[in-house]
């Protein structure tokens, strides 16, 4: 009992450390793709980093567990999953149309946290109280300020959607994948010894360089491209994508899920210095509902991972 709670603490460890590696994803990844190009640099972001990780699992492996010892389920259901964040979120980083949209797509993306709680209830059968309601109507307020133009126009926020509405499309394509691959990879994989994230990031840096090869980009490689290619392949994503794989099947799934809140606001953060991009009052405001909002659902959703 003592060794399996103290596996649990490591687990839920590892999902908080996940949480600050992703936070900088958004700026970093804006950034690369400005040099490179959308599909190149998530391509070799994802299959450089899945590389590496496929190769420590692989080297690090007991000599009686197989690799590709998985459900079929999880390496299925969750494996599509996956692809389908990863290639959504980069798409929405890269086809914003300015580093302004870019913050708040991330921020669109970072309702996945109250969405993971809000899912764990018919998956995970979790019990919630009619709080919930409010913490999801509190995140998608947030959403709604930071997309709102600080002039208070309908005209110019009907236009800036109509005429920008790819990239929200694919973050909310992102945030609703990941709450889902969360809990479904607790069902379906709790019980593997070790995640098959390394596989799941090859296969969508595989998919965004078929992308590549269909849809050619001019591609320009600096010494900033380089280091934060480097950063992206190993923090937020070799490790960053580990961690949290470790923390949904392992850890405490509510605490870390609460823990993640916070990531909008350290992403909104991070992303305007390191962009260089000021940010309005309604961003702020935004980032702030969706962290009450995720914070809500975790006071509604009970914790009986124990």
């Amino acid at each position: 009992m003592k060794t399996r709670s103290l596996r649990q603490s490591r687990a839920t460890v590892f999902g908080a450390l996940a949480i600050l590696f992703w936070s900088s994803t958004a700026g970093l990844s804006r950034s690369l793709t400005e040099t490179l190009g959308t599909l190149t640099a998530s391509s070799c972001v994802f299959l450089l980093g899945g590389t590496i990780a496929s190769l420590h699992m692989i080297l690090t492996a007991r000599r009686h567990r197989r690799p590709l010892s998985f459900p079929v389920r999880y390496l299925v259901g969750c494996g599509i999953l996956f692809v389908i964040y990863m290639v959504s979120l980069y798409l929405a980083i890269g086809f914003a149309s300015n580093r302004q949209q870019v913050l708040e797509v991330a921020l669109i993306n970072y309702l996945w946290p109250a969405l993971t709680l809000v899912f764990a209830v018919p998956i995970l059968k979790k019990k919630a109280r009619g709080w919930l309601v409010l913490g999801i109507f509190a995140g998608f307020t947030g959403i709604f300020l930071s997309m709102f133009p600080e002039n208070f126009s309908w005209i110019v926020f009907a236009d800036n959607v109509k005429a920008n509405w790819l990239p929200y499309l694919l973050a909310s394509i992102a945030g609703v994948t990941w709450a889902l691959y969360s809990n479904l990879s607790r069902l379906w994989g709790g019980q593997a010894e070790s995640g098959a994230v390394p596989f799941f990031l090859l296969l969508s840096g595989l998919m965004l360089m078929g992308l590549r090869v269909l849809f050619p980009e001019n591609t320009q490689w600096t010494l900033r491209a380089v280091l934060e290619l480097i950063y992206l392949m190993i923090f937020p994503t070799g490790l960053g994508y580990l961690l949290w794989d470790e923390a949904m099947r392992k850890g405490r799934i509510i605490l870390v899920a609460s823990l993640s809140y916070f990531t909008p606001l350290l992403s909104a953060i991070i992303g305007v210095a390191y962009l260089g991009v000021r940010a309005g009052w309604n961003l702020w405001a935004g980032a702030i509902f969706v962290v009450v909002g995720a914070a809500v659902c975790r006071l509604s959703v009970q914790d009986d991972s124990q």
